[in-house]
């Protein structure tokens, strides 16, 4: 009956849009996540970065494999260790028809680290660098210390029109005001968990998308997404449900697309309170904070049986992780594997920490985020109070839990003691976690900006930031590497398992998986 209700609910509300010009192609979505925000750099989150990507550009683009391609610049070069300088592309035109220049490149690095009520924001890509004109269609970056992967930064910063967005806010953004891109399709209505409308840039700078509008549906529940795409209702869908996926291989009249991204899904774990929120003896009373402790941290990971999370929650459809990114992307060590699940081992580090009883803890994640994302906080919690950790499960809509996971406790600080997270790297490298995830909180600096846990180690910043300033790739390579092996080695993290992304669609269309995990409508093509 629910599914009947969903699948009706998105049928009505597609129906309302109205008909549309002869020759004109509309394409429907069922999309399982739906932004927080139209505002490109409010929260640096992947349903957020896809669909900004169809409305404002980037001065660097990415194919699906994470290369970097000509956006709103055209070439980029180093002019010495420290300073880059950008083309950028003439006679583009904003959605309004004003035209773009370097001022609006100055303007959006500007504003992106600093939006306010931002979960996660930009300024790990932004800090550092200082922006100046040459003159209407070229800029400069000068960095702090050399920085060889400014390219792969910037490619992060979507570009907004300062003529439309001076003052605004992101409530602007939302209601459309502000919301004036220069990419292949213009903003036209949001209606939050209903809808969000798109039409065709007729005087988009680039490839031209053959759909004329876009129409997409919010539809959280997997059923009924997979409902509305065999009723004919929508189009396409991403995230398809694992339980579903070899069916809707099997059926002639769809299409289905699926590949390896380069997200990791991980715990973070409180390591810098005493008192830890949501972690008690087990008696109910207080208990100083064993999180802190790097063996009760390992004693979790060996409590965790990884395999049996990809086979059975996740349907085979993930790969287990050991580190922060797959093999294959730069950065990766070869010395590192998945943690062996061994839960005498963990007991035996439980009592070599003093807690041989265990403990309880509360575990916090989304419900409507990743793949499955409550069944694997489920899971773990059975895993753990299994080792004698009893372990408590909340989960909530993203649109809470990141706010309260990254600033709801005192004076701004995370709220939770262990919560389960993923983390795409958008640059496509080592760097991109290891800034955000495991160097030291630092907000004047854009680092550890999504170090939820708090984890703090200078040997293994100080490498990190060696690394970003290092200019010969094999040694940057071996920098990345080092740090990951002492991030793993501390549990700063704890790696599960690594997302495998699935869209489907009707027979006829077709769509390349990305290890971005986006879903960028101007790449849907009918055959």
């Amino acid at each position: 009956m629910r599914i009947m209700k969903a699948v009706l609910g998105a049928t009505v509300a597609l129906a309302m849009l109205g008909a549309m010009p002869a020759g004109a192609k509309e394409l429907r979505v069922g999309l399982a996540n739906e932004p927080t925000a139209i505002d490109p750099h409010y929260h640096n989150l992947t349903p957020n970065n896809a669909l900004t990507a169809s409305i404002f550009d980037t001065l660097i683009l990415q194919d699906d494999r994470q290369r970097l391609l000509p956006g709103l610049a055209t070439s980029w070069k180093a002019l010495d260790s420290t300073t880059w300088e950008f083309k950028l592309r003439q006679g583009v035109k904003w959605h309004d028809g004003k035209a773009f220049t370097a001022d609006d490149v100055l303007f959006s690095f500007e504003r992106a680290p600093d939006v306010p009520n931002s979960p996660s924001g930009f300024a790990t890509f932004t800090k550092g660098k200082t922006l100046s004109k040459v003159d209407d269609f070229t800029i400069q970056v000068k960095t702090e210390k050399p920085h060889p992967l400014t390219p792969n930064d910037i490619s992060q910063v979507k570009i907004i029109s300062k003529a439309a967005a001076t003052g605004a806010s992101t409530a602007d953004f939302n209601s459309g005001k502000a919301a004036i891109g220069t990419g292949p399709f213009k903003f036209v209505e949001w209606v939050p968990s209903d809808r969000l409308v798109l039409e065709r840039n007729e005087d988009y700078w680039g490839e031209k998308s053959e759909w004329s509008r876009v129409v997409i549906k919010p539809i959280k529940n997997g059923a009924a997404r997979v409902a509305a795409l065999l009723a004919g209702d929508v189009d396409f869908i991403d995230k398809v449900p694992t339980p579903d996926i070899a069916r809707l291989k099997n059926d002639p009249k769809l299409s289905v697309s699926q590949g390896p991204s380069n997200r990791v899904i991980y715990l973070h774990l409180d390591q810098f309170r005493d008192d830890s929120p949501f972690v008690r003896a087990k008696d109910g009373g207080p208990i100083k904070n064993p999180l802190k402790d790097v063996r009760v941290r390992r004693a979790i990971s060996k409590a965790i049986n990884r395999d049996a999370i990809v086979e059975r929650v996740m349907e085979d459809v993930a790969i287990a992780a050991g580190q922060l990114l797959p093999d294959g992307f730069f950065g990766v060590s070869d010395k590192l594997k998945p943690e062996a699940y061994d839960p005498e081992g963990a007991k035996a580090l439980l009592t070599e920490a003093g807690v041989p009883d265990g403990f309880k803890l509360t575990i916090h994640g989304p419900n409507d985020r990743y793949i499955n994302d409550a069944k694997i906080a489920e899971a773990i919690a059975q895993m753990l109070t299994r080792v004698g950790i009893d372990t408590a499960v909340e989960t909530m809509p993203k649109s809470v839990y990141f706010k309260r996971a990254s600033r709801g406790g005192p004076d701004g600080s995370p709220e939770f003691s262990l919560v389960l997270v993923g983390w795409g790297a958008g640059t496509g490298e080592a760097s991109s976690p290891l800034k955000s995830l495991i160097h030291t909180y630092d907000k004047s600096r854009g680092m550890g900006a999504s170090n939820r846990g708090r984890h703090s180690d200078a040997k293994i910043d100080a490498l990190i930031e060696e690394a970003l300033a290092t200019v010969d790739d094999a040694k940057r390579e071996a920098l990345l590497q080092d740090a990951t092996e002492q991030a793993i080695g501390n549990l700063a993290i704890i790696p599960l398992h690594y997302q495998v992304s699935t869209w489907a669609a009707r027979k006829g269309l077709s769509y390349a998986p990305r290890t971005d995990e986006r879903t960028l409508y101007s790449e849907v093509y009918s055959n």
